[in-house]
C-alpha cells in the first residue's frame, strides 16, 4: 500500500484492518459518518468489533467498555469518533463542524496533534495541551468564553468514557460511610462531636410508662456496655451540655444501641430510633443554635432490648434468642454540616440514576458524567467548592420531563405488624416510636403525606401516648396524616368468616369516623396471604370501592397479570384495585424504585399513574429524612417518571376520572401462590377463632332476644351487654391480624392470642348463660329440659347434655336417650328455627343405629337406616354407602380416612409455606397400636375407637360415630403431636368424577380445579376452605366437613383435609402438644345445596344447646325468626350500634342463585329498613313489614342487612 492511511491486513491492533478505501471504512451504515470510524475484526478490545453501527461498541471482551449502545449521539462515543476524525482527515475544527454539525457540541482534541495515539492511552496532560489549542481557535472565531468553559467540563468527562466501572466506584467511594471516610465527603458530615455530660441507667423486665420510669432509681453507665436480656426495657437519663462555640450550627443527639428506642424530652415522646437494619440514630435538637436556646438538656431514652425485627436466633424468622444483648455503641452530641448533607443527597440521587437508568439511555451517562464532574470540583477540605458542586447537580436535576411521563403518587407509609416477631405489647411501642418520628418529619416537610392503617394501632397510641395522638389528630385534619384501610387490623384475608370480615370494617370505620370525622375510602391490606372473593361486596357495604395491596407479587409460580384493574367478587360487586408496581409497601424512595414502578407496571398502556409507598415497614420505622430529600430532588427530572407527594384519594380519583374505562376485570378470589401453610399452622389459634365466631353469634342472638323480651318491664330488665361484647370483639379482631390467625408468629404472640381466646370464651359463656336464663325465665323448681337452636332452620338431631348438667335436668322418660361412658347423656331433640323447644318423644319412631362386626371382611359396620359405613381394623373407611340408592362414596379398592404424613421442609418461610414437592413425600400411616373396637352400640349413637402411632412420641386416638337420623359419619379426633417439620393430613379417595371441587368461603362458596392443566391450576395444590368442601358429579357427591380446619387439597378424586403442621420458626414449639378436632364425611344424592351440606356443616360447628325451660305448656316451643328459603341464611341477629330501639338482621344467599324469601319474626317489630354494613339506612330501597314478615329478593351470594325497629 502506498497510502499511509490505509493499513491492510495488519497485525497491529491499533491499525485499521481490511480497508478498501483509504478514506472510508467499509460497510458503514451511518450516513453522517463517511470516515474511518469502523474498526473491523480487531483484536484490540477497545476497538469497534463487527459492528454495523459506527457508534456501537459491540461484543467487546473488555468489561469496562460500553456494550450494545444504539444511540449515535452519545457523548462518550462521539468524543472518540471526533478525535479520530480530526486526527486522520487533517480537517480543522471548523471544517469538521461544518461537515458534520453534530460535532459542534462534542468535545474534541486540537487538530495540531500529529500522532494517531490510542484515546485510552492519552495522558491527561496531553488532553490539556490539546484543549488549550482548541480554546484558542474558538476564541479567535469569537465563540463565547462560556462555551470554552463548557468544553473544559466536557473534557473532564473524556476519561469517564474509558472506564465506567471505575468512575461509578469512584463516586460511590466519595460518599461511602465505610471506605475512605477520612478523606471523602461522608467523613465531613459531622465535623464536631462532644460526649454526653452524664449517662444513667435503669433496667426493668416490664414495659413501663414514662412517669413510672423517671421515678425509678438510675445508676451510672457508659458507652460500650451491653444491655439485655431479650424483651427487657432499659431507661437512660442523658444530660447534655452543648458547647457555646457551636452556636449557629445544627446540633443533633446521636444514639446507637443496635436496637429500637424512643427519645423523650420534657415528658413528651419526640422521636423513635433504630440502630439495626434500618438505621435512624440521630435526633435534631436545634436546626440553628443561638444564645436564647437552652444549652443544658436532659433527655430520657427508652431502649427496647429487641431489634426492628425482634431477636431471631440466627435468622430473622428464627425463634427469638432469649438471652440476646445489645451494645450501646454511641451516645454523643454532634454538629451536622447541612451543606455536606445536601451535597451527599445530590450525589446519591445522581449516582443512582447513573447506576439504574439503562445503559442504553444516554441519561445514565449524563448522570455519571455529572457525578464525576462534581467529585472533580469538590474539595472536601474547602467548603467554598461545595456550592459549585451543588450548582452542577442543580443544573442536571433541573432538566425536566416531557408531558407524557408516567406519574408516581408517592405516599409515606409505615407498615407495622400488630404482632409478628414481637408480642402485641411491643407493637404499641413500635407505633409510638414510628409515629412520633413521622410527626417530627411533618414539621420539616409540609408536603409530606403519610398513610396509616389499622384502627387498633390508633387506639393503642391514643391510650398510651395521648399527647402524640393529639398531634396526629391535628395532622389528619390538615391532610398530611391519612388514615386508610377502614378495618380494625390488617386481618388475614382467607380464614375469617363473613361476619368476622364485617366486624373488621364495622369497628374500624366507626373508630375512624368518631376520631377523625370521616370514613376511610380505601381498603388497605398490603401484606395478607390471599384475599377472599367476598371482600369486594363486604367493602362496598362499608362504603369502600377502592383496594390496595401488593402481596400477590410474592406468588411463586405465576405472575399476576395486572397492577391496576377492577376486582369483581362472588356476587358481582366490583372495586378499583391497585398493586403498587414497585411490589413493595416499604421502598426507600430511590431511583430504582421509581424506575421499577414504570418498568414493572403491567397496565401502563391503560393508565399513566401509580402509587409508590416509601418508608421502613413490617417492624415499623416509617419514612426518613433521606427519603424525603430524595423525593424533593426527583419530582420532575428528565429520565425518570414524575413524582408527586400525593394521597390515596388523589390517586384513585385521578384514575377513576381519566383512566378507568380501559381497565381489565379480575373475577373471584386473589389467590397467593405462597404461604399456603398458614391455612394449618398453629391449630389452636384457628380452633379458637372458629369457636369464638360461633360463640359471638350465640351471645348476640340470645342477648338481643332477652333485651327485647324484657325491655318493656319496669323491673328485672335485661341490659344488652354492649361494652363487654365490644371489648371481646376487639380482642377477637386483633387476633385475626395477618400474622396471628395464620400462625406465622413467635410463641409469645401465640400465648397472648390463646389467652385472649380464653378470656373471650370465659366471659362469653357467662354472658350467654345470663342471656339464656333471662330469656327463658326458667326456675329450677318448675322447669323442664329443653334445647335451644341458634341457627335459622328447624333441626332434628341429638342433643348432648354434659354429665354434670344432665343430673340436674328433668328429662322425660319418653324421650329417647343414651348415656355414654363419660356420663354425657344423648337425647333426641327437635327444635324450631332460632328458638327453643322442650325435649319430647318424637312423633315417629326412630331408626336405631346398629353396629356389627363383619368377620369375613375384618371390619366393623355402622348403619342407621340412611348410610352404612365399613371400618377396617385401622379405622379406615372401606365402604360408605347410601342405603336407599346403594350409591358408594369410597373409590373401589381405596381406603377413606387414611392418615398420611408428608415431609414439610419449605425453601425458607417455615411456618408460612408448604411447597408443592411435599406431595412427593406421601407416607400413609399403616401401623396400629389399638385396633378398632366398639365403644357405643346405640340406640342413638354407635361408635368405634382406634389408636394409631405416628412416631415414638406422637399418636392419633380417634372415635368414629354414626348418629340416628344422620347423613354423616363423624371422626372425633385426638392427636398427641411432637413432630419436626411433618405435615399430617387425612384423605378420602371418592367414587366421584369431577374437574372441580367446591369450598365454603366467607358468605358463600367457590369452585377450584382438581386437575393441573395449567400452571395456575397446579399452583393451587393447597387451598383454603371453611366449614366444608365438596366433590360432586351429576346427582351425587361427597362433602367433607370440619369444626376448626381450613387447609384442603383436592386432586382428581382424592380430597385431603390438612390437620397439623410442625414448623420450627418463628415458633420452635408450634403445634406441639395435644389437639382435639372433629371432621365428618357426608355422601349425598343431588347437589350439595339441595342435600343440606351447608346446613349440616353449620350444625357440626354449632350443636343444639341444652337449657332449662319454663314448665308452662304454652312455653314449651317457640321460634323467634324463620326464613322461608333454605338457601338464605340468617347469619346475625344483634342490637343496633347507634339506634337505641332497633336490632340488626344480616342474611346472605348461600347457594349461588337468585331467589326470594320471607323473613318472619315474633318480635314486636314495627318496620324494617335496608342498611349497609355500617348500619346506615339505604333510603333507595323501601321494604314493607306486614304480618310479622318482610319479603326479600336475593341475587347469588348477596348479603342483605336490615334494621328492624321495635
Amino acid at each position: 500500500m502506498s497510502d499511509p492511511l490505509l493499513y491492510n491486513n495488519s497485525s497491529d491492533p491499533l491499525l485499521f484492518n481490511n480497508i478498501s478505501d483509504p478514506l472510508l471504512f467499509n460497510n458503514i451504515s451511518d450516513p453522517l459518518l463517511s470516515d474511518p470510524l469502523l474498526y473491523n475484526s480487531s483484536s484490540d478490545p477497545l476497538l469497534y468489533n463487527n459492528s454495523s453501527d459506527p457508534l456501537l461498541f459491540n461484543n467487546s471482551s473488555d468489561p469496562l467498555l460500553f456494550n450494545n449502545i444504539s444511540d449515535p449521539l452519545r457523548f462518550e462515543s462521539m468524543l472518540q469518533c471526533y478525535y479520530w476524525h480530526l486526527r486522520h482527515t487533517n480537517m480543522s475544527y471548523h471544517q469538521a463542524s461544518e461537515a458534520c454539525p453534530i460535532y459542534d457540541d462534542v468535545l474534541a482534541f486540537s487538530c495540531a496533534s500529529n500522532d494517531a495515539k490510542r484515546l485510552d492511552l492519552a495522558s491527561f496532560e496531553e488532553v490539556e495541551q490539546d484543549l488549550d489549542g482548541l480554546k484558542l481557535k474558538r476564541t479567535r472565531t469569537g465563540l463565547e468564553e462560556a462555551k470554552a468553559t463548557r468544553i473544559q467540563n466536557l473534557l473532564s468527562m473524556s476519561v469517564v468514557a474509558k472506564n465506567r466501572r471505575a468512575t461509578l466506584e469512584r463516586v460511590e467511594k466519595f460518599i461511602s460511610n465505610i471506605y475512605f471516610t477520612d478523606v471523602n465527603l461522608r467523613g465531613r458530615l459531622y465535623p464536631k462531636k462532644a460526649p454526653v455530660t452524664s449517662l444513667h441507667h435503669h433496667c426493668t423486665a416490664e414495659r413501663i410508662r414514662y412517669d413510672q420510669a423517671v421515678s425509678r432509681e438510675f445508676k451510672p453507665t457508659q458507652v460500650g456496655h451491653n444491655f439485655g436480656k431479650t424483651w427487657s426495657t432499659h431507661w437512660f437519663k442523658v444530660t447534655l451540655d452543648i458547647p457555646e462555640h457551636w452556636e449557629g450550627s445544627e446540633v443533633r443527639f446521636i444514639w446507637d444501641s443496635g436496637s429500637e428506642a424512643m427519645v423523650w424530652q420534657d415528658g413528651e415522646p419526640i422521636q423513635g430510633l433504630s440502630g439495626d437494619t434500618y438505621s435512624r440514630t440521630d435526633v435534631i435538637l436545634t436546626k440553628r443554635l443561638d444564645k436564647t436556646q437552652p444549652h443544658h438538656i436532659t433527655l430520657y431514652v427508652e431502649m427496647a432490648a429487641n431489634g426492628m425485627f425482634g431477636a431471631g436466633q440466627g435468622t430473622m424468622i428464627s425463634a427469638p434468642d432469649p438471652n440476646r444483648t445489645f451494645t450501646l455503641s454511641r451516645a454523643e452530641l454532634a454538629v451536622l454540616d447541612r451543606d455536606v448533607y445536601n451535597l451527599l443527597m445530590d450525589f446519591e440521587v445522581i449516582i443512582d440514576m447513573a447506576k439504574h437508568i439503562s445503559e442504553e439511555n444516554q441519561r445514565s451517562y449524563q448522570a455519571l458524567y455529572t457525578a464525576n464532574q462534581m467529585v472533580n470540583v469538590c474539595d472536601v477540605r474547602d467548603k467554598s467548592t461545595y456550592a459549585q458542586a451543588r450548582e452542577i447537580a442543580r443544573n442536571f436535576l433541573s432538566q425536566r420531563n416531557g408531558d407524557s411521563q408516567h406519574v408516581i403518587h408517592a405516599m409515606g407509609h409505615c407498615h407495622i405488624d400488630s404482632a409478628w416477631l414481637w408480642p402485641y405489647a411491643e407493637t404499641i411501642r413500635k407505633c409510638g416510636r414510628s409515629w412520633a418520628s413521622t410527626i417530627r418529619l411533618m414539621e420539616e416537610y409540609p408536603q409530606f403525606t403519610f398513610t396509616c392503617s389499622q384502627a387498633q394501632q390508633f387506639a393503642w397510641v391514643k391510650q398510651h401516648y395521648p399527647t402524640l395522638y393529639q398531634k396526629i389528630q391535628a395532622r389528619v385534619a390538615e391532610g398530611q396524616f391519612i388514615p386508610v384501610g377502614g378495618t380494625w387490623v390488617e386481618m388475614d384475608g382467607n380464614i375469617p368468616s363473613g361476619e368476622s370480615f364485617v366486624r373488621q370494617f364495622l369497628f374500624g370505620q366507626k373508630f375512624f369516623k368518631k376520631e377523625f370525622g370521616a370514613y376511610c375510602k380505601e381498603f388497605w391490606l398490603p401484606d395478607t396471604f390471599g384475599y377472599s372473593a367476598q371482600l369486594p361486596q363486604i367493602m362496598a357495604g362499608a362504603g369502600i370501592y377502592r383496594f390496595l395491596t401488593q402481596k400477590l407479587s410474592w406468588s411463586l409460580v405465576n405472575k399476576f397479570p395486572h397492577h391496576m384493574f377492577y376486582w369483581e367478587g362472588l356476587d358481582g360487586s366490583r372495586c378499583l384495585a391497585h398493586f403498587p408496581p414497585a411490589d413493595s409497601y416499604g421502598t426507600e424512595a430511590k431511583t430504582q424504585d421509581l424506575l421499577k414502578t414504570v418498568k414493572n407496571h403491567k397496565d401502563k398502556g391503560r393508565v399513566n399513574n401509580s402509587v409508590l409507598l416509601y418508608g421502613h415497614g413490617d417492624g415499623g420505622g416509617g419514612p426518613t429524612e433521606d427519603m424525603l430529600e430524595r423525593l424533593k430532588r426527583l419530582t420532575d427530572v428528565d429520565g425518570l417518571p414524575r413524582v408527586a407527594m400525593s394521597s390515596p384519594d388523589k390517586f384513585f380519583s385521578k384514575v377513576e376520572q381519566e383512566e378507568s374505562s380501559n381497565l381489565c376485570t379480575w373475577v373471584g378470589e386473589l389467590y397467593l401462590e405462597l404461604h399456603q401453610g398458614t391455612f394449618t399452622t398453629q391449630a389452636q389459634i384457628k380452633k379458637g377463632n372458629r369457636q369464638c365466631e360461633f360463640l359471638f353469634h350465640n351471645i348476640e342472638l340470645m342477648a338481643t332476644l332477652a333485651w327485647v323480651a324484657t325491655r318493656g318491664k319496669d323491673t328485672n330488665r335485661y341490659e344488652y351487654p354492649c361494652e363487654p361484647l365490644a371489648h371481646m370483639w376487639r380482642l377477637f379482631l386483633l387476633n385475626q391480624f395477618h400474622d396471628v390467625l395464620p400462625g406465622s408468629c413467635i410463641k409469645a404472640v401465640v400465648d397472648d392470642a390463646l389467652q385472649y381466646y380464653q378470656e373471650i370464651q370465659t366471659s362469653g359463656c357467662k354472658l350467654l348463660g345470663e342471656a339464656t336464663e333471662r330469656l327463658l325465665s326458667a326456675k329450677s323448681s318448675a322447669s323442664v329440659a329443653g334445647a335451644v337452636n341458634t341457627l335459622s332452620w328447624d333441626r332434628e338431631e341429638l342433643l348432648e347434655i354434659p354429665a354434670g348438667l344432665a343430673s340436674k335436668m328433668m328429662i322425660d322418660s319418653s324421650v329417647p336417650q343414651q348415656e355414654l361412658d363419660d356420663g354425657t347423656v344423648l337425647v333426641c331433640a327437635s327444635c324450631p328455627s332460632m328458638g327453643y323447644a322442650a325435649l319430647e318423644a318424637p312423633e315417629s319412631d326412630l331408626w336405631p343405629v346398629s353396629v356389627s362386626v363383619d368377620e369375613h371382611q375384618g371390619s366393623v359396620v355402622l348403619e342407621n337406616g340412611y348410610i352404612s359405613a365399613s371400618i377396617d381394623y385401622m379405622g379406615r373407611v372401606t365402604s360408605l354407602g347410601l342405603l336407599e340408592t346403594g350409591r358408594e362414596a369410597i373409590a373401589p379398592g381405596c381406603l377413606g380416612n387414611q392418615f398420611v404424613l408428608f415431609d414439610d421442609v419449605p425453601l425458607y418461610w417455615d411456618a408460612w409455606d408448604v411447597m408443592d414437592y411435599h406431595l412427593e413425600t406421601r407416607k400413609p400411616l399403616t401401623d396400629v397400636s389399638q385396633q378398632v373396637h366398639i365403644t357405643e352400640s346405640g340406640p342413638l349413637r354407635a361408635a368405634v375407637q382406634v389408636q394409631i402411632p405416628i412416631s415414638d412420641a406422637s399418636y392419633i386416638k380417634q372415635t368414629i360415630t354414626l348418629d340416628t337420623g344422620s347423613m354423616e359419619l363423624r371422626f372425633h379426633t385426638q392427636v398427641e403431636w411432637h413432630e419436626n417439620r411433618k405435615f399430617l393430613k387425612v384423605e378420602f379417595p371418592l367414587h366421584v368424577r369431577t374437574t372441580e371441587a367446591t369450598y365454603e368461603t366467607a358468605f358463600g362458596h367457590l369452585r377450584r380445579p382438581t386437575h393441573q392443566n395449567t400452571s395456575w391450576d397446579w399452583a393451587r395444590y393447597e387451598v383454603c376452605g371453611h366449614k366444608w368442601a365438596d366433590l360432586s358429579e351429576y346427582n351425587f357427591g361427597v362433602a367433607l366437613m370440619n369444626d376448626c380446619k381450613y387447609g384442603h387439597c383436592a386432586q382428581g378424586n382424592v380430597i385431603r383435609l390438612s390437620l397439623l403442621k410442625s414448623p420450627k420458626a418463628p415458633d420452635s414449639e408450634a403445634d406441639m402438644g395435644h389437639h382435639t378436632f372433629t371432621y365428618a364425611i357426608m355422601p349425598h344424592m343431588g347437589t350439595f345445596q339441595d342435600a343440606g351440606v351447608i346446613q349440616a356443616a353449620y350444625s357440626l360447628n354449632q350443636p343444639l344447646l341444652p337449657a332449662q325451660l319454663p314448665a308452662d305448656p304454652d312455653s314449651r316451643s317457640h321460634s323467634f325468626f324463620t326464613v322461608s328459603n333454605p338457601a338464605v341464611i340468617l347469619e346475625t341477629v344483634k342490637k343496633a350500634e347507634d339506634q337505641e330501639n332497633a336490632i340488626v338482621l344480616r342474611l346472605y344467599e348461600s347457594c349461588g342463585g337468585h331467589g326470594t324469601t320471607a323473613v318472619s319474626s315474633t318480635l314486636p317489630i314495627t318496620r324494617v329498613d335496608r342498611c349497609n354494613l355500617l348500619e346506615e339506612v339505604d333510603s333507595s330501597t323501601a321494604l314493607q313489614w306486614e304480618g310479622g314478615s318482610v319479603q326479600l329478593s336475593f341475587t347469588p351470594f348477596q348479603i342483605i342487612t336490615l334494621l328492624a325497629y321495635l
